[in-house]
């Protein structure tokens, strides 16, 4: 398993989505799974040290371009991968390397599509030229994968789309899945408070990091209409730019000179925090304009969180509308960046669908409820484990 992203240096989606699959693999008698991760050491769990390789920024590149500093530790993590039978790479950041290991040991690679550098082209403001290389490295890897695992029914679309020579018999569907034991309502109001959130108030809550693609600055407009009385959480930090940064800053600066109840907190927060916030929320808002899938509307649902979520993406395939949330129409560009045609519209919209949530405790209650029942029926690890060897299988007979 080839990854940015391993804990405890976890930011994103992705880098959840292997620690529980490789957790959940691990369960199973049939599969051994070896970690190479970017990043210090670490041991994941007591007596897997053997299974988990750690590699660092090489010395030699560390002045170098971002995308050039990845491809020197993919080098190292090809080389590292001697002896296995199957590489599964995540990310752009990890594909290069699976795609050299299955050349050099003449094994297949399988990549999982978490999302798509042709579709984020906002990148280029935060890797410069190393945006051309991140997306070569995406490329090569995917059209010569054995297989494509697709977060989504709309993520195989996007894979198909961006890259018309993969053969659509190699790209498989295999949704993200959810902990619904680690993540599941805890109501700690005394942790609540602490973090500056008051839990006797509603409150509409986002998490995420501070890019084009979560649709933070969109959702903060949208938070201008809400009623007064409705606080806003915001856990965002990791920001892509220092421009992004400061369009949120000023948009947070605005909102605070107008209502009360606007907490952001910037810092990465253990999961138990988020936990806590999460179940203390009358609402959780994915206001993203791009997302294969969305593994915090999964997060959320699992906390018997109500969500508003865009509907784009996989998102519709987590988000029942009506029963475990509410899908906010939007019309985009088809450019790549996934801009609001209309983004006046679609903030309004958004507002509407928030405010029609937090007016209403009670519906938004069965809504978390639905939510929980649909995350534990649908998304296991341990289903998604016994898919994704399903995919395995079919590539080493």
């Amino acid at each position: 398993m080839l990854s940015r992203e391993y804990p405890p240096e976890v930011y994103g989606g992705a880098g959840v989505h292997v620690a529980e699959l490789v957790r959940a693999l691990r369960s199973r008698s049939d599969v051994e799974a070896h970690v190479h991760a970017f990043g210090a050491p670490r041991h994941d769990q007591p007596g897997d040290e053997a299974l988990t390789s750690s590699y660092a920024d090489l010395a030699e590149l560390s002045g170098a371009n971002a995308a050039l500093r990845t491809l020197g530790v993919d080098l190292a993590i090809a080389d590292g991968c001697v002896g296995t039978e199957l590489v599964h790479s995540h990310t752009w950041y990890a594909n290069l390397a699976g795609h050299l290991a299955s050349l050099m040991y003449d094994v297949p690679h399988v990549v999982t599509a978490h999302s798509l550098e042709p579709l984020r082209p906002w990148k280029a403001e935060q890797l410069g030229g190393g945006y051309a290389i991140s997306s070569w490295a995406e490329r090569t890897a995917y059209e010569e994968a054995a297989a494509v695992v697709a977060v989504s029914a709309a993520m195989r679309d996007d894979v198909l789309a961006s890259y018309p020579v993969v053969d659509p018999a190699r790209v498989h569907v295999v949704h993200n899945g959810i902990d619904t034991t680690d993540w599941a309502p805890r109501h700690d109001h005394h942790r609540v408070r602490e973090l500056g959130v008051d839990p006797d108030r509603p409150s509409v809550a986002f998490v995420g990091r501070i890019t084009r693609q979560k649709g933070l600055p969109l959702f903060l407009r949208a938070c201008a209409s809400l009623p007064p009385d409705v606080q806003i959480v915001l856990c965002a930090g990791a920001p892509d730019t220092p421009e992004i940064l400061a369009e949120v800053e000023g948009l947070v600066h605005g909102l605070r000179a107008s209502r009360s109840g606007v907490v952001w907190i910037p810092e990465m927060l253990p999961r138990h925090d988020v936990v806590a916030l999460l179940s203390a929320a009358t609402a959780f808002a994915c206001p993203s304009i791009y997302e294969p899938l969305g593994i915090v509307n999964l997060e959320a649902m699992a906390c018997e969180t109500a969500v508003v979520a865009t509907a784009t993406g996989g998102i519709p395939e987590v988000v029942v509308e009506g029963v475990t949330g509410v899908l906010v129409p939007i019309s985009q560009a088809t450019d790549g960046t996934g801009t609001p045609l209309d983004p006046d519209r679609y903030v309004a919209d958004f507002a509407a669908a928030l405010a029609s949530v937090v007016s209403d405790p009670a519906r938004a209650a069965a809504m978390g409820v639905a939510g929980r029942e649909r995350a534990i029926s649908d998304f296991s690890w341990e289903a998604i484990a016994a898919r994704t060897v399903e995919v395995y299988r079919s590539v080493l007979r």
